[in-house]
């Protein structure tokens, strides 16, 4: 069992019994994602790749043609150089390449390959495995009830721009 990432919601220094509604589910929403992070981590540990390398990669093989690296860095809500190291890291791993743009020599588009393609199958099996740890203790319903939760939440967010 985890250990927990910070005090219970209601043991805040300067807390006065009072419930802040909003500030407790701020507070579990970080715990989990803390919790998340260190388990997917841990599953992925073996297979030597990072959450975020992992996350790129996903976002890589979603296109339907190689993307651009300014393409990746605004889908994934992140700065360019952030990319190009993400990127540096899966290439030298062999699991995506660079590739020139036919249309404009400037631009550089990467490409996942086969190895990409098959630490992508490894790693949807150890996504899957953190997540069935973390909602464990959730019944079916209560599963079809919070995905509804986050899914308002995720699309009520604004967009952000870089």
């Amino acid at each position: 069992m985890d250990a927990p990432d910070s005090p219970g919601p209601l043991d805040l220094p300067g807390s006065t019994g009072s419930t802040d509604t909003d500030g407790i589910l701020a507070e579990q929403l970080l715990r989990l994602t803390r919790r998340l992070h260190r388990i997917q981590s841990r599953q992925l540990e073996p297979i030597d790749i990072t959450p975020a390398q992992f996350r790129l990669l996903r976002t890589v093989a979603s296109y339907d043609a190689a993307p651009r690296m300014a393409d990746l860095a605004r889908r994934l809500d992140v700065v360019p150089r952030a990319v190009t190291t993400l990127v540096d890291a899966l290439e030298a791993s062999g699991r995506v390449r660079r590739a020139p743009d036919p249309d404009s020599r400037r631009v550089v588009r990467v490409e996942i390959t086969d190895e990409g393609r098959a630490t992508l199958r490894s790693l949807r099996s150890a996504r899957r495995a953190a997540a069935e740890e973390i909602l464990a203790p959730l019944t079916a319903d209560q599963r079809e009830v919070l995905g509804g939760l986050l899914s308002a939440l995720v699309d009520g967010m604004p967009e952000r721009h870089c």
